[in-house]
């Protein structure tokens, strides 16, 4: 297996760290972080150049914080000086030689794939009948902070030899337990603490509709008996090689019957519909008129599964609404005008 040297110098140089910062900032100009720091880019970068010359950064201290949609998870945060534009110029560099890596059948976090793409394919696998009569559907427990340093830094130096590189990809996994999520360089990582796990599905035990979108995984098979025998060997593979356990949660069940809750949509044979709790919150947030939602990125969504009705029916919904508030509004200012003071002869 080829190994990669000679990188640090690339991650250093000054037009490498400007790329980075530039995508680091792209969508975040209004942030307060991000505008101080923009207001002093040119200072800002040469500094991070000379601690990375000088090997003196370090990641700064995480602020935690949690959420609730689409499930409760805590997320860490960054100050998005040195540490933003530092994740990306890596990335910028060793990125390329971990996308080599990855097969095709993952699809998170990759420039040219998404959830979209992933769909697409589920959807043409589903062709090939009675091959995907069953499907096995799992996750990983707890799988961003149940990632193992050892094995991690083990996997990363199975490409990487430029010991530089090393330390510093070391000192951000080792800067927080598992891997941070909302770290830049976790969901990369994450990727690459499966990718081999995935090369053995495909490669040793010759899975053929195999789909992983981040830590949730679906097998298509044409036999029951095979996937349950599939998911024993996948336990111990997990727990043997990178000390991870599946959520109890896991299925096997004929796709016909019940459809494949995956990707945010229910995918059969024949159809997909959206799964009920993004219908429901999209229902919601047009009812609300909630500020900056759009119309069209719901369309955009569902254009992707079976819904043309559902699309007629909030289309008709958000107009009626949208015409009530117009004439509320103008309700409003007529009854304002007609109680305005107007001054005797």
């Amino acid at each position: 297996m080829k190994k990669f040297g000679n990188l640090y110098e690339k991650i250093c140089n000054r037009e490498n760290l400007l790329l980075a910062d530039l995508h680091a900032s792209k969508g975040k100009s209004r942030q307060k972080d991000v505008k101080f720091h923009i207001q002093n880019r040119e200072a800002n970068l040469e500094l991070l150049h000379q601690m990375l010359v000088n090997k003196t950064f370090k990641t700064s201290e995480y602020k935690t914080f949690t959420i609730f949609e689409p499930k409760k998870r805590i997320i860490s945060r960054l100050p998005y000086f040195p540490d933003r534009p530092v994740q990306h110029a890596i990335m910028n560099v060793v990125g390329p030689i971990w996308l080599s890596v990855f097969t095709k059948d993952t699809y998170s976090c990759i420039k040219g794939r998404g959830v979209h793409l992933a769909l697409k394919n589920v959807k043409l696998a589903l062709k090939d009948v009675p091959n995907t009569t069953y499907c096995l559907k799992l996750d990983i427990q707890k799988f961003y902070p149940s990632v193992d340093h050892k094995i991690l830094k083990r996997i990363i130096r199975l490409k990487i030899k430029d010991n530089d590189v090393l330390d510093l990809i070391d000192g951000i996994i080792d800067s927080s337990p598992g891997l941070p999520i909302g770290n830049y360089l976790s969901q990369f990582l994450g990727n690459l603490y499966l990718t081999y796990f995935d090369h053995w599905l495909k490669e040793v035990m010759r899975v053929k509709y195999y789909f992983r979108y981040c830590d949730d995984m679906v097998i298509l098979s044409g036999s029951k008996q095979y996937l349950h025998q599939l998911l024993a060997d996948i336990r111990l593979y997990l727990d043997i090689d990178l000390n991870l356990a599946l959520k109890p949660n896991y299925q096997i069940f004929p796709v016909e019957s019940r459809g494949i809750d995956f990707l945010g949509y229910v995918i059969r044979h024949d159809y997909v519909r959206m799964r009920k709790r993004i219908k429901q919150s999209f229902a919601r947030a047009i009812a609300k008129r909630k500020p900056k939602f759009s119309l069209e990125a719901y369309k955009g969504w569902a254009k992707h599964a079976n819904t043309l009705h559902l699309i007629k029916k909030l289309n008709d919904d958000s107009n009626k609404k949208l015409q009530r508030f117009r004439d509320n509004r103008r309700i409003q200012r007529d009854g304002r005008r007609e109680n305005r003071y107007i001054p005797g002869p």
